[in-house]
């Protein structure tokens, strides 16, 4: 195993504690889809392409997206419009 692996091994044991006790649901999210990234690189080193494309599309794109416009659902989110309203 080479060093750039052993990272990309760390950096997805970090990712997966920082996702767990974070209390930001947003930064959580965030640091999912950082989690997906780091999947389809591990997918890449395995070579596995076709799972690697399938954990960067599914993982770091659709779920996030879906998770983004629950927490927008929830008000996890606000607007714009609402953050100046809510300024005033």
């Amino acid at each position: 195993m080479n060093l750039f692996t052993v990272i990309v091994l760390g950096f997805l044991v970090i990712c997966a504690i920082a996702t767990s006790i974070s209390k930001n649901l947003l930064v959580s999210v965030v640091i999912f889809m950082a989690y997906s990234v780091l999947m389809s690189i591990v997918w890449m080193f395995l070579q596995s392409p076709d799972l690697a494309i399938t954990e960067a599309a599914v993982g770091a794109g659709v779920t996030s997206i879906l998770f983004f416009i629950t927490l927008k659902k929830i008000h996890a989110i606000r607007g714009n419009e609402e953050e100046d309203a809510h300024d005033k």
